[in-house]
């Protein structure tokens, strides 16, 4: 994705003058599932014996198949696929500050082709592991294929968590004379904590690690709330971002770590509940 369309999503109008009364001091809750995509970047890896770095790697997301009951609509696996949810506050009847958390997927192409830089030793890692000699050199910018068998299998699919404060702005586009129906155009800004569970599988060592603290990331969107009652609503929101996650978990062994920078894009639908407005 250009990250040009992420510098153009900045210019929404904060100044303009929605069409609210009441609902300054009330609360919101939204449910929603994502598509996410990502540019492709470079990732550092290091560790005893080894220092190199990947270059451009490409990367998709992993969404679940719609299911109804099986997945989706069952209380103990609905947070499986890539869902948003978001916890706001109005501080004007306009403005609004809210918690998220988005919970994306980032796969690794398989048997993809890159460049790769830096030194590889024959034992890896703590305690020592002995890897493919055909793996064993010094690089520079070098063509290469990363094999999933026995080199790299990298994911961040439970998940790639984005945890954000963002602040959000609502215009009023369209508000029929009877009824409580309205339409607004929203946009918002934030910033986050990236929480990943990373799954890595280096060398052939690895493990789906537990979530940890690896990053901090900026986002910008947009999007369009349909306002079905004061109570419910229904949204649809593009977001973009970028991330820089310094401490990724790998192989699960002292010393072995991954870094990369992630621009991100993703568009969700979410369903959503007010509470607390005035009558």
């Amino acid at each position: 994705m250009a990250k040009f369309y992420y510098v153009f999503l900045l210019c929404f109008p904060f100044l303009l003058q929605a069409q609210h009364e009441g609902r300054k001091g009330s609360y919101n809750v939204t449910w929603g599932y994502n598509r996410s995509n990502y540019a492709n970047s470079d990732i550092h890896f290091a560790g005893n014996g080894y220092d190199f770095t990947l270059a451009n790697v490409e990367a998709a997301d992993a969404p679940t198949p719609f299911d109804g009951f099986t997945t989706y609509f069952n209380p103990n696996l609905f947070s499986v696929p890539q869902f948003n949810l978001h916890v706001g506050y109005f501080i004007q009847d306009n403005l609004s500050i809210s918690l998220g958390w988005d919970h994306m997927k980032y796969v690794m192409v398989p048997d993809q082709a890159s460049h790769i830089s830096g030194t590889i030793g024959a034992q890896v890692s703590n305690p020592a592991y002995t890897i493919n000699p055909t793996y064993v050199g010094t690089y520079s910018n070098t063509p290469f294929t990363i094999a999933s068998k026995d080199f790299l299998r990298f994911e961040h699919t439970d998940g790639f968590n984005y945890a954000s404060v963002e602040l959000e702005h609502y215009t009023s586009l369209w508000k029929p004379s009877v009824g409580k129906l309205e339409l607004e155009w929203m946009n918002g800004v934030g910033l986050g904590a990236v929480v990943p569970r990373s799954d890595v599988r280096l060398f052939t060592l690895g493990r789906n690690n537990f979530w940890n603290l690896a990053g901090a990331g900026a986002s910008i969107k947009t999007g369009l709330r349909l306002n079905l009652t004061k109570l419910l609503f229904f949204e649809t929101t593009v977001k973009g971002g970028y991330t820089t996650l310094w401490d990724i978990r790998t192989t699960g062994q002292t010393g072995d770590s991954a870094d990369q920078s992630i621009w991100f894009g993703e568009v969700y639908g979410a369903l959503g509940f007010s509470f607390g407005r005035k009558k």
